[in-house]
């Protein structure tokens, strides 16, 4: 027995007898039990003093070098000498190669620990280790239990965003015939916006009662704790909040607010094209050239390109003057928000929102005013982003970890699967196993 080389082999309870190269370059490595408390019977735990035979098995374990490993583990079968044992004979078992196990215990974790920390897709981690597609997703399902069991820690500030994660599935009632769904194309996230622990825990459905159902399964000190939440310009997430949370202070995420005035600006500038042209948008028109500047920001803009734009569009005539009017009223609005971190006082918030609201009633542009209208509908939940800066950012960065985990996978037919590939690849830095330095 080689000491040297069962060390290097390092399987708990069993011993290397002597080690073999194939024809093939097969590096062929034969073991003994090496663990008394291997003859214990599993059923009675009394120790077995009668071998009735020999069995050999090969179980598979992690890749060792460039050529192939094979494990050959030759062990005793014995008698039970406890009468009043149910089971008359049993083979020896280890710890690493339990009872009936075709590969060993670390070869099993570390295809589920490459699936939920190294973020490998199923297919890839069975080709590395040599697994079946089943053997990989059942370690790593074992392997996510983990993440999923573990104890919520305390949020200051929760984020609620929906991500979409592919078709709606639909499956015909044999009793009344109709179809009724049973996936749901929306997936709602719950994220720490303010923490690092990163994705809490995600449901199926946008709907109120999904959220309210997800909130219902937090412990109540875990729900008292949140004095914010982070949501787009969603009514339903924000009736939910109000059942389910009701002592939180609900935040619209600024970039929503933002996208609303640029999706505006985009509607504004089609209906009079369309309206004074009568027809589309071309590129010799000076409105289709601006389009793009339009949506960017004054600061992002350099004094050229600004002046470009706006006089190419006080040229235009009509289509310029109310493009550069819906133009105004975004950035009036940028203003505003931009008030988060300035750290301005409640006068000045009062007066940028004066003069935004009083732009907007003066344009005459109905698409405008529904922003104006809009904003003002939302206000309380805007002036508390403006309170507190905080944002719905890291919803929105998770929701890319999750669409990029989807596109790895090639999509996913299971929701449940989905669920847990998505909560284990975006709390990897929580569970330190993402270390950016």
């Amino acid at each position: 027995m080689d000491n040297n080389t069962t060390l290097l082999l390092d399987l708990d309870g069993l011993a290397v007898s002597k080690v073999e190269r194939l024809a093939d370059g097969t590096r062929r490595v034969h073991l003994t039990t090496a663990d008394e408390a291997a003859r214990a019977c599993p059923s009675c735990g009394v120790f077995a003093v009668r071998v009735k035979g020999f069995v050999q098995t090969r179980p598979r374990d992690l890749p060792y070098g460039e050529r192939k490993l094979e494990l050959v583990w030759c062990k005793r079968r014995w008698y039970c000498t406890e009468p009043a044992c149910p089971r008359q004979t049993c083979t020896e078992q280890v710890r690493q190669v339990p009872a009936r196990a075709r590969i060993t215990t670390r070869l099993r974790n570390a295809a589920g620990r490459r699936v939920r920390d190294a973020a490998s897709t199923v297919v890839q981690a069975a080709r590395d280790l040599g697994l079946s597609w089943p053997t990989v997703m059942d370690a790593f399902r074992a392997a996510g239990d983990e993440v999923t069991a573990a104890a919520l820690q305390p949020v200051e500030v929760l984020g609620i965003d929906e991500t979409r994660r592919g078709r709606m599935q639909w499956r015909q009632n044999p009793e009344t015939g109709r179809w009724e769904p049973v996936a749901d194309r929306w997936h709602t996230g719950f994220v720490d916006a303010f923490g690092v622990q990163g994705l809490l825990g995600q449901v199926e459905g946008r709907a109120p009662s999904d959220v309210l159902a997800w909130l219902a399964t937090t412990p109540l000190p875990w729900r008292r704790q949140i004095r914010c939440v982070a949501i787009d310009m969603s009514p339903g997430y924000r009736a939910a909040i109000r059942t389910g949370l009701p002592h939180a202070t609900v935040v619209v995420d600024h970039f929503h607010v933002v996208q609303l005035a640029n999706k505006m600006l985009s509607i504004v500038r089609r209906r009079t094209t369309a309206t004074l042209r009568g027809r589309r948008g071309r590129a010799c028109d000076p409105e289709w050239k601006a389009r793009r500047r339009l949506l960017r920001n004054r600061e992002d803009l350099t004094d050229a390109q600004f002046s470009t734009m706006w006089n190419a569009l006080i040229d235009a005539g009509t289509i310029g003057m109310t493009l550069l009017t819906a133009w105004i009223a975004k950035e009036k609005l940028r203003d505003l928000l931009a008030c988060a971190r300035t750290g301005a006082d409640r006068h000045r918030v009062g007066h940028l929102r004066f003069k935004f609201l009083t732009w907007c009633a003066d344009s005459d542009i109905p698409e405008v005013r529904t922003l104006a209208r809009t904003v003002d509908r939302w206000w309380p939940e805007i002036a508390a982003f403006i309170a507190t800066g905080h944002s719905n950012a890291k919803s929105e960065g998770i929701n890319r970890m999750i669409k990029l985990t989807a596109r790895a996978a090639h999509g996913f037919r299971n929701p449940a699967n989905q669920r847990l590939r998505t909560r284990c690849v975006t709390t990897r830095r929580a569970r330190g196993h993402l270390h950016p330095a």
